[in-house]
């Protein structure tokens, strides 16, 4: 049994990727994405939430501000895929929150409505 909260942030970005043969891709542009974090764990805080909604949207707006309206290949290492995206943010979400009952922390990174891709490590 475990509780979960989500929230979400849209955002958009501008990458190219850099695999061989990218085709369109390789070029610059632009892409709306949605950051979602979902945050489990087994039991409630002392407050009775699993975590505040108000510092799940601070941390995950703050995490998302950083690469909101910027270059992605200016701020992930390598290829800038939603991958690699959604690992960088799952990781600055992490830095955001405090909270002893979340034990696991998820972020999706949805691609313009038509393609999401997960990161999932304990918090």
């Amino acid at each position: 049994m475990s509780y979960e909260l989500t929230v979400t942030e849209p955002f958009v970005a501008q990458h190219f990727l850099t695999v061989p043969d990218p085709g369109p891709e390789g070029t610059l542009h632009s892409h709306s994405f949605e950051a979602i974090a979902t945050f489990r764990g087994p039991e409630l805080g002392e407050y009775g939430y699993l975590l505040d909604i108000d510092a799940a949207i601070a941390a995950v707006s703050a995490a998302v501000g950083g690469y909101r309206d910027e270059t992605l290949n200016d701020r992930l290492p390598g290829n800038p895929s939603c991958e690699r995206l959604a690992a960088a943010l799952h990781a600055d979400v992490a830095e955001r929150v405090t909270a002893p009952a979340v034990e696991e922390l998820e972020l999706t990174v949805r691609e313009d409505d038509t393609a999401t891709v997960s990161y999932t490590a304990p918090l």
